[in-house]
């Protein structure tokens, strides 16, 4: 049974290559056009069934506002993604916008018609173990890295990262003392401080630790409670 539809990929070479290939199988190909500003208003002046989307980067913020606009002013058009070797959070992300379906940019084109005319059926277009593995990433996420510089940071007061920049650029404690126009043995105490909370046993570690963590470097950043 024909489609009516339109290809939209990245690549034109692609986008036409794959529109000639869905021509000889039958269907009716309104237009091949590579994404921009447009693509969602050439994808609705046109009207077709379904609009197979080509894309890049399936997990890059933004990259399916096209799908939602097209969606919410004409839902009767269905659209089928195509996309790198599985994203799951790409897949989740084409699915939250609105699409109907998701192929692999490497699918043959039996499975590209078949995704077609199942997402234009009103089905979801995508295979099984693709969307289990979308809904597990989504359900059970990543945890992000531990910022350690941020968390260290939390640990000192402004004194305490006062003298802690000051031994890591090198100055003994009657150095410190001077500069912070303070008592050496307030000093002392200071500086045993920072590394107890540092968790380090000399102040060439300290001195170490924050320069490997970025320490210094947030704690100087703008809006920062020294920086203020």
């Amino acid at each position: 049974m024909s489609v009516r539809l339109m290809v939209v990929d990245d690549h034109r070479l692609l986008a036409e290559a794959l529109a000639s290939a869905l021509k000889l199988r039958g269907h009716r190909v309104l237009a091949a056009a590579a994404p921009s500003a447009g693509a969602a208003d050439l994808v609705l002046s046109r009207a077709p069934e379904v609009c197979l989307l080509g894309t890049a980067v399936p997990a890059e913020s933004g990259v399916f506002d096209p799908v939602t606009r097209i969606k919410r002013e004409k839902p009767q058009i269905a659209v089928v993604v195509l996309g790198p070797v599985p994203s799951p959070r790409g897949v989740a992300s084409a699915f939250a916008a609105g699409a109907s379906g998701y192929v692999r940019h490497d699918e043959r084109i039996e499975g590209v018609e078949r995704a077609m005319m199942k997402a234009r059926a009103g089905d979801a277009a995508v295979s099984p173990q693709l969307l289990q593995e979308s809904f597990a990433d989504l359900l059970n996420p990543a945890p992000e890295p531990d910022d350690e510089g941020a968390r260290l940071l939390q640990l000192l007061t402004p004194r305490e990262v006062e003298v802690l920049t000051r031994v890591a650029e090198g100055e003994d404690t009657r150095l410190i003392a001077t500069g912070m126009r303070i008592a050496p043995s307030t000093a002392r105490t200071h500086v045993q401080r920072v590394l107890m909370k540092l968790g380090v046993g000399s102040r060439l570690e300290a001195a170490a630790l924050a320069a490997r963590t970025g320490l210094l470097d947030r704690a100087y950043e703008p809006g920062s409670a020294l920086e203020e």
